[in-house]
């Protein structure tokens, strides 16, 4: 009897513990495109890179600390591009480089994401 209520508290714990656990979530399409609307005008023709925009890569990129997340940027970085009319494939690719961020593929719609780390 004893050792069945144990059972019972321990259980309840355990199961308190995994349903209160955070839980881990990828970088939405949605952060990316937020974070990157202030760079819609230069990806079309150049120019002056807006503050907004170089900020927002920044904080992207601070907010990809998993594999999981870089991937998921990645993908959402690559639908945008080719959402974006009168996109310069050559203006995005290089935007990381010129706002000072280091990211470990290039952005463009051929990217194969499911290669990212």
């Amino acid at each position: 009897m004893a050792s069945s209520i144990v059972l019972k508290v321990v259980s309840m714990v355990v199961m308190c513990m995994v349903l209160g656990a955070p839980i881990a979530q990828a970088i939405t399409c949605g952060q990316v495109s937020t974070s990157l609307a202030p760079c819609i005008n230069y990806v079309k023709s150049g120019g002056v890179i807006p503050p907004g925009c170089c900020s927002g890569i920044k904080s992207l990129n601070d907010a990809a600390k998993t594999t999981a997340d870089r991937k998921a940027a990645c993908s959402c970085l690559k639908t945008a591009a080719s959402n974006i009319p009168g996109l310069n494939p050559n203006l995005v690719a290089g935007l990381p480089g010129k706002c000072g961020v280091n990211i470990p593929y290039k952005i463009s719609t051929s990217t194969n994401c499911d290669t990212v780390k």
